[in-house]
């Protein structure tokens, strides 16, 4: 038994080596085919992962420090040393390093006095008479480390009843006057006892933009301090020694420890980030923050940290792009199916008489299939392996679980395809012995056949009904997945994953490739009945032959059809969603900034009309105007109603044009037209609409911050306006002319809006050389401040900013979450029309023989060969542009049905809605250029084999 079972399976073997080497093309292509869908299969979850882990890792990296660290606080205690708190620092970085990965170059430790100390002594600068300059204390672990002393030494222990010794930035004493030996006066403790500090040495910070410094005070400059009541002063930080930590404790009103210890962003990873924040909270409030309680020995041991809000917004970033981002994969996923499904069918019609012959000498059923499987096994899993492992070198990232997975079912299905196609032939009608053999015509009028094969109405009937059942359970499946995802939507924040919401687009091509397939032949044929009655044989025997199949059967395959209808959906669906991405993050930036580019002023500055007057004659733009806004204004209704609004005087032909090209609620500017009339004339305006629905009855009042009075009355309502675009408070906009002339002070501007596309360098330089207002007094000290620490932007002082929508958009596409959903859009469309041009290729090399001993046997007769090409153009164009037409309605049907189910905000970077709708040119671009390919694939395939001899095709007989 044992002897007779290896000798099965030597020649099981010895068969798979033999049919290999008769067929080495047809084993090569098998194994590139299974090599390049097995590597898709595993390459896609891998650019998901790597692009998820990118976005999450960039999100939190361009956070500060003070919002990615967990900070822990204690009270001072008089007996705390520096190594104390060195220690602690070691058990806390212990504690969270085995959770978490930290990032030691941000972590810093020390200890801060509570309160700010006045600076008294009568020499130093104050802006304001009445307020002194004030500094933070600090004891800062490694400072020495991260700044340069310049003058005097670093501060050692503090004398028992003498001022405590401190160094400080070069900078901050210069500005405020501050000398090395000054003995500070800091005015009085939390007991009324006198406080003092020595100043014993300055420093240099040696990087003032580090983010190390973030949370630390003001460590390198003097900093001006506003309280918007009028009091300004100058603030900055100093630090004393290690030694000094038992009198800081006692110094003012106490000090507190601190431990910072920042997460490293590089470490993060998207598929692990419920684990990260369920052991951050554990830190915060959890098991693990009484476990840290207990290992320091302090019960007042605080935590505090930003983290967990910064990864759950994060997370619900993830959660909206990635169903979109499936989507195109998904579509990818079917494509192949179907052309591994299609290679099986072409593989097992092309070896149908091989495997009957195998059956008719006593091969069993399982004897058979194992033979195939073998002989797929030694082409199929080697490629397979090879398809996986590069996917896994080529892109690295810590998780395989999905990639794996997803090879291994491609895998199966490449390997399984081949067998269960060729177990189909025994389940067709059984003929019994002797059904199918000629006898001569003399025996056939003598005797009766005694055998005969069964009806074929039974099969057929039976055929028609499964065909039936199954297509419109795939269109039950449609409908319930568009139902389904119409009423839950993908991309909102925080929204489940569903596979069958996210194969809602691939269901919809399936559907409607099952519905051309079965119209097809009727269209072809009766399209072949017209061409019949023309002229010409060529357009008539192309389009019968297309009726009929490429393969002379009379049913034609469907998958060809639906590999090529899925590819075209998929490509048109994507492009429709890149281009409504690309177009509404455009439109949102427009919106963000009034116009195309806008320039504001602070509350205290004008924009001079030599500057308005320049920048509309910049080359691009197409329509601009001057606006003043009025942030204080005050509406009074006829019924005594206060409301705090926001006021916008603008010319009304020059702002409707520009509302119109920002997108923003546009109005008749014939409505703003008033007369100058007397100070009680009411001037017509447009209200933000919950402004209109709060007023009483009457002429509303609007009070200007001077005391200044304006009454208007409504000419219309509006809900957005382009010099406000994120309002905040009620709006009005009054026309500027009737306005200016009753009161004067509204009339210089304070913003300038444009449309078109001019260079927003252009503008800045021109606000540079024309548009600054020249300022004295505190306006220069917040000028020099914003400088000194970095806030002011391309040479402009505060308050002055340039906004253009070119640079607002491409900041918001400045995203690897939404460019990693795009990628993936895009290797998906490309993957998917590849696997479309291989279905087409499968179909004319199984079809190649039979056409060309057509063209053979026509060119017998007098073809020529410029009309067998026409030919076999003719008979591959119907299914082409069958499927191309019905992949673009595919697309457009997709789009249509669940454009409003897809919130495409987090591919926008802004909240933008249900703003996908469908759009013919996104669609028949990529339609029409896989037409184009496909329809070049035909006629280089055709050029080719017309090259063989007429004699060879007409030797090789009737069947290929």
């Amino acid at each position: 038994m044992t002897s007779t079972a290896a000798e099965d399976r030597r020649r099981r073997v010895r068969w798979v080596r033999t049919r290999l080497r008769a067929d080495v093309p047809a084993a090569l292509l098998t194994a590139a085919l299974a090599l390049v869908t097995v590597f898709l299969a595993a390459a896609f979850p891998r650019v998901q992962d790597r692009g998820a882990d990118a976005a999450l890792r960039d999100y939190v990296g361009h956070r500060s420090l003070h919002t990615t660290s967990l900070q822990y606080t204690s009270r001072t205690r008089p007996a705390d040393t520096a190594a104390d708190l060195a220690a602690l620092h070691d058990t806390l970085a212990a504690r969270l390093g085995t959770a978490l990965t930290l990032s030691p170059p941000g972590e810093a430790h020390g200890a801060r006095a509570l309160g700010q100390a006045p600076l008294n002594n009568p020499g130093y600068t104050r802006i304001v008479r009445s307020t002194a300059p004030t500094m933070d204390l600090l004891y800062l672990h490694g400072l020495a480390d991260r700044v340069t002393l310049t003058d005097g030494t670093w501060p050692g222990p503090a004398a028992a009843d003498g001022p405590l010794p401190i160094v400080l930035n070069r900078r901050a004493a210069e500005t405020i006057g501050i000398r090395i030996g000054d003995t500070i006066d800091n005015g009085t403790d939390k007991s009324g006892a006198p406080r003092s500090t020595s100043v014993v040495g300055f420093y240099r910070v040696n990087d003032p933009q580090d983010p190390f410094w973030d949370d630390l005070g003001c460590p390198d400059r003097a900093c001006l301090r506003l309280d918007g009541l009028g009091n300004n002063w100058w603030q900055t930080t100093a630090f004393t020694g290690a030694d000094s930590l038992p009198a800081l404790a006692r110094w003012g009103a106490g000090a507190e420890d601190f431990w910072r210890l920042p997460v490293d962003p590089a470490a993060l990873r998207a598929d692990r980030l419920d684990h990260t924040r369920a052991t951050v909270r554990s830190f915060l409030t959890g098991r693990d923050a009484k476990t840290l309680v207990a290992a320091t020995g302090r019960t007042d041991l605080r935590t505090a940290s930003f983290l967990p809000d910064t990864l759950d917004r994060a997370d619900a970033r993830y959660r909206a792009a990635m169903p979109l981002g499936t989507i195109g994969p998904a579509a990818v996923a079917g494509t192949a199916a179907v052309v591994l499904c299609l290679a099986a069918a072409l593989t097992t019609d092309r070896r149908r008489a091989e495997i009957h012959l195998l059956r008719a000498r006593g091969g069993s059923r399982g004897g058979v299939l194992l033979r195939l499987l073998g002989e797929g096994a030694v082409t199929v899993l080697p490629a397979a392996a090879l398809g996986t492992a590069l996917a896994l070198v080529l892109l690295p990232t810590p998780r395989w679980g999905h990639a794996v997975t997803a090879a291994l079912a491609a895998t199966l299905l490449a390997l399984l395809a081949f067998p269960a196609r060729a177990a189909l032939l025994w389940s067709g009608p059984r003929v019994r012995a002797g059904a199918g053999v000629r006898v001569p015509s003399r025996a056939r009028l003598r005797t009766r056949p005694r055998t005969r094969t069964r009806p074929r109405s039974r099969s057929g009937a039976a055929g028609g009904p499964r065909r039936l059942v199954g297509e419109l359970t795939v269109l039950a499946v449609t409908v319930a997945a568009v139902a389904e995802a119409r009423r839950r939507g993908l991309g909102h924040p925080g929204a489940a994953s569903d596979p069958l919401l996210i194969a809602a687009p691939l269901l919809i091509a399936v559907t409607v490739g099952l519905l051309l397939a079965r119209l097809q032949p009727l269209l072809i044929g009766r399209l072949a009945a017209l061409a019949r009655r023309g002229r010409g044989l060529i357009g008539f025997l192309g389009l019968a032959r297309a009726a009929r199949g490429t393969t002379g059967r009379r049913r034609a395959s469907a998958l060809p059809l639906l590999a090529l209808l899925i590819a075209v959906t998929a490509t048109g669906f994507g492009a429709t969603v890149l281009d409504t991405v690309d177009h509404s993050r455009l439109r949102a930036a427009r919106l963000a900034t009034g116009g195309d580019i806008a320039v504001t002023v602070p509350d205290f500055a004008t924009l001079p009309a030599s500057f308005t007057d320049a920048a509309a004659d910049l080359p691009g733009v197409r329509g601009a105007t001057a606006v003043r806004v009025e942030p204080r204004a005050l509406f009074v209704g006829a019924g005594a109603d206060y409301t705090k609004v926001i006021a916008v005087v603008a010319e009304p032909q020059a702002y409707a044009e520009l509302a119109r090209a920002a997108g923003t609620d546009t109005f008749d500017p014939a409505a703003l037209t008033g007369t100058p009339g007397g100070p009680d004339t009411p001037v017509p305006a447009l209200f933000s609409r919950d402004l209109a629905a709060r007023l009483a009855a009457g002429p509303p009042t609007l009070h200007l911050p001077s005391g200044s009075v304006l009454r208007t009355t409504v000419a219309g309502t509006v809900t957005t306006t382009p010099a406000l675009p994120d309002p905040g408070l009620p709006f009005v906009v009054v026309p500027a002319g009737p306005a200016a002339h009753r009161l004067p002070e509204l009339a210089p501007p304070t913003a300038w809006l444009a449309a078109g596309d001019p260079d927003p360098e252009q503008v800045r330089t021109l606000l540079r050389e024309r548009g600054l207002t020249r300022t004295t007094g505190i306006i220069d000290l917040i000028q020099a401040d914003a400088t000194a620490a970095g806030r002011a932007t391309h040479g402009l002082p505060p308050g002055y900013a340039v906004r253009s929508s070119r640079e607002i958009a491409a900041d918001l596409a400045d995203d690897p979450l939404q460019q990693a959903a795009g990628r993936l859009f895009r290797l998906a469309a490309v993957a998917a029309a590849g696997f479309a041009l291989l279905a087409v290729l499968l179909t004319l090399l199984r079809a190649a023989p039979d056409r060309a001993a057509v063209l053979a046997r026509l060119r017998t007769m007098g073809l020529r060969p410029r009309q067998g090409l026409a030919l076999i153009v003719a008979e591959a164009l119907p299914e082409t542009l069958t499927a191309t037409a019905g992949g673009g309605l595919a697309a457009l049907a997709a789009v249509a049905l669940l454009g409003p189910a897809l919130d495409l905000s987090s591919l926008v970077g802004a909240r933008v809605g249900h703003a996908l709708a469908p759009e013919p040119l996104p669609v028949l671009l990529p339609a029409g250029g896989l037409a184009l390919l496909i329809g070049l694939a035909v006629v280089l395939e055709t050029l080719v084999a017309g090259r063989r001899r007429l004699t060879t095709e007409l030797r090789a007989g009737e069947h290929p």
